[in-house]
């Protein structure tokens, strides 16, 4: 067995420096809302690096796809305080929201961080909060600003303070390093959960965020694993003959749906977690596999070959019943992430040698193609539904990438060493 090195997250993380996620918006801002972050005033100290709140506010907004951001040379005026505001002026320059604030460093080393949103058009203060954060958490704050402003201004809860999970691969002359991490969404604070010579795939996260469940090849063979985040313990769940993987949490966080083919054939089971009580879900000479919740817990959406190419089927995920044939259009459609309100279904499409991402409306049955490829795959929702992350490929290399759900906006997290693949979304904001 070759060796296995673990880290332990939150306090015991390792931190890989040079696995650093750097983002590209590469299209996409027409149709935007315009908006005016004010570089922050600090008071008492100078400006902590890689903790410019200002920045990162102005950055995230941008990364959402629902905003344009001035770029901080054209601003028109740089208030510090609300009397300092001309609204009129700004209104004339088309600006409907401004954000404003101060970072003041306290004797105790802590900073107090404050923050203004300003309605243009109402001319008046519509949010504001004030926040004791850390030089460590300064980060932290800075995304929770970006989600007050984002969820007043669209009425969509903000993401931008949760996490994302993926692999990494580096290649070497003995062999390819793959580490399983965890980021925040805008690629900073990269830290590893699990270092291997073996490959690791699929790592999902639980409904709460305190748990991933992933395959990892260190025995030898796939095995899923869970991992609590916040202890460190881990265990195998799953270490049957065959293939073992494709690892998804139900939405209540008490069973899994895998793909096992211990009994022949690629099929979906789901695993009780209390009792390790095994359910046989599908039964078919096909392939089955990647199966993922419906949001009311009742239903698996899973890929399956049964129609001579992959497409996407539902099935009741409780009971023996007949699968609903989702997709139609094309010769490959698999790895559906569905929406948290549960209307949509976001899924790899195959047509010649191109793969795209797409969204299907459940209620319609209509679909509609988002990326251009030619190498997309593994999609997976933003929590507040606002984008998709998904794998794709530059220049042979594996990246991630992420688009907002009307396609307008796309852009690019490319790995500084290395290749990075097989996105995870968490839902739960830290």
């Amino acid at each position: 067995m070759k060796k296995i090195l673990m880290g332990l997250m939150i306090l015991c993380f390792t931190s890989v420096a040079q696995a650093v996620l750097k983002i590209d918006i590469t299209e996409g801002v027409e149709g935007a809302l315009p908006i005016a972050v004010i570089p922050f005033q600090w008071k008492g100290g100078a400006k902590v690096k890689h903790g410019d709140v200002s920045a990162i506010v102005t950055s995230d907004l941008a990364r959402s796809g629902q905003f344009s951001p001035v770029a901080e040379k054209d601003l028109i005026a740089r208030p510090q305080q609300l009397a300092d505001v001309h609204y009129k002026t700004w209104r004339i320059a088309g600006m409907d929201h401004i954000v404003m604030g101060s970072v003041t460093k306290k004797v105790d080393g802590t900073y107090n961080v404050q923050f203004r949103l300003i309605d243009i058009l109402k001319a008046k203060q519509v949010l504001g909060y004030s926040f004791t954060a850390t030089k460590d958490t300064l980060r932290t704050i800075s995304h929770q600003i970006s989600d007050y402003v984002f969820s007043h201004i669209t009425g969509l809860p903000g993401a931008f303070s949760t996490r994302i999970t993926y692999v990494t691969s580096v290649r070497s002359k003995s062999g390819t390093i793959s580490r399983l991490q965890v980021s925040d969404t805008d690629g900073y604070n990269p830290q590893t959960l699990l270092t291997s010579e073996q490959p690791i795939m699929s790592p999902a996260w639980s409904p709460d965020g305190s748990q991933l469940a992933y395959v990892s090849f260190e025995s030898g063979q796939a095995e899923i694993y869970t991992h609590n985040i916040r202890t460190g313990l881990r265990k195998s769940r799953s270490k049957f003959p065959g293939l073992n993987g494709s690892p998804a949490w139900s939405p209540d966080g008490k069973k899994l749906a895998l793909t096992l083919s211990k009994d022949g054939n690629p099929e979906i089971y789901i695993l009780n977690l209390a009792n390790k009580r095994l359910q046989r879900v599908t039964n078919h000479w096909a392939i089955d596999t990647e199966a993922v919740w419906t949001t009311d817990g009742k239903s698996i959406i899973y890929t399956s070959s049964r129609s001579g190419k992959p497409q996407l089927y539902k099935q009741s995920a409780s009971r023996a019943s007949k699968p609903e044939r989702l997709t139609y259009e094309g010769r490959y459609n698999a790895s559906a992430s569905v929406s948290a309100d549960g209307k949509y279904v976001a899924y790899g499409h195959g047509e010649g040698n191109t793969y795209r991402i797409a969204v299907l409306e459940l209620a319609t049955k209509s679909s509609r193609i988002l990326t251009d490829g030619p190498l997309d795959e593994s999609p997976e929702y933003a929590p507040n539904n606002s984008m998709i992350l998904f794998a794709s490929q530059e220049k042979k290399q594996a990246v991630l990438a992420a688009v907002s759900v009307d396609g307008r906006q796309k852009q690019r997290l490319a790995f500084t060493a290395g290749e990075v693949r097989e996105p995870s979304w968490s839902a739960v904001r830290y």
